[in-house]
């Protein structure tokens, strides 16, 4: 790959992050039009009784008596200049407010991330090529986890583990311990689906000429899978992986609601109930942000894993 391609295929990829973005903005803005009720009342409360002079110098302060087509464009300004507004609820900077939830939601997600691909690895690995009554066990148990939802499986963890056990803590952020059965919760679906997909990449690969030279060099079973099969069958399971990573911070909403976490998810929830128009696309545009950064990262990792995409400037 020349220069030239890779200077293309970088003014490819940032024209397709700004093209995200801004979709991702207009969305978000056009959604929040459409739900009824009034931004004034919800920043006031619903028993306030507060003066007409009052709601309207609100709504001048936010611009709100504008006509939609005016706020729109007014706010893409304010976009472009890195000010995603201020909050209707709190009346704190919308980057501020994120800036502080982050860091909980990011610890969650790497976690949840790190069990699920630890999980799908050892289960493919072991069951790939097996007897079919151990992978018929190992899909049962993989369905399982896809088909239930996260947050009942949140509940069935508490309960055996804090409840019963009393080995992990209810709720809170408080060190490594509060952070398993969370992280648990949103890697087991994660798990089932990419053990399926490894598996089936595993198995595939197996039955390829070079997994018999490789035998035939005296590598046992388990080396020839994790040298050599588990290489080819990587690009799907990156690829999953990648678009599961981006979906994590909608996973995160439910399962910091259920055990009590601060983060984005929470903070989520909270300014869509009360039509917090500013953080919510605030939150839509960083999500829009994590799933452009996921993407870049997989295509890397395509390059890293199969070096003939590197010498096609079409793929890059």
């Amino acid at each position: 790959m020349t220069a030239s391609d890779i200077a293309r295929t970088a003014a490819r990829k940032l024209a397709a992050a700004a093209a995200v973005l801004l979709g991702a903005a207009t969305v978000a803005f056009a959604a929040l039009q459409l739900i009824p009720g009034d931004p004034v009342t919800v920043m006031l409360g619903p028993f306030s009784s507060a003066s007409p002079a009052v709601r309207a110098q609100i709504t001048a302060h936010f611009g709100l008596g504008r006509p939609v087509w005016q706020q729109y464009p007014r706010y893409l300004g304010h976009l472009l200049q890195g000010d995603l507004g201020e909050s209707y609820q709190s009346q704190q900077p919308v980057l501020s407010l994120i800036r502080g939830q982050l860091w909980p939601t990011v610890q969650l997600a790497l976690a949840a991330l790190l069990f699920a691909l630890v999980f799908a690895l050892a289960v493919a690995v072991a069951t790939a090529g097996r007897r079919p009554a151990l992978r018929a066990v190992a899909s049962l148990v993989e369905l399982l986890t896809v088909s239930t939802p996260s947050y009942w499986i949140g509940i069935l963890l508490l309960t055996a583990f804090s409840f019963r056990l009393r080995i992990f803590p209810v709720t809170g952020d408080q060190g490594l311990g509060a952070l398993v059965l969370p992280a648990l919760t949103l890697a087991l679906p994660m798990a089932g689906v990419l053990a399926q997909v490894l598996r089936e990449g595993l198995e595939a690969a197996l039955e390829q000429p070079f997994t018999v030279t490789a035998r035939s060099r005296g590598l046992s079973v388990t080396a020839v899978r994790l040298r050599h099969a588990l290489r080819h069958a990587a690009l799907p399971l990156v690829t999953l992986t990648g678009w599961l990573a981006g979906s994590l911070l909608g996973g995160a909403v439910l399962v910091e609601t259920v055990f009590g976490r601060p983060g984005i998810g929470a903070l989520m929830l909270q300014a869509t109930t009360n039509k917090d128009m500013p953080l919510v696309i605030g939150l839509v545009l960083l999500s829009a942000l994590v799933f452009v950064l996921v993407s870049t990262l997989v295509d890397l990792l395509y390059l890293a894993i199969d070096p003939r995409l590197r010498t096609d400037p079409v793929t890059g």
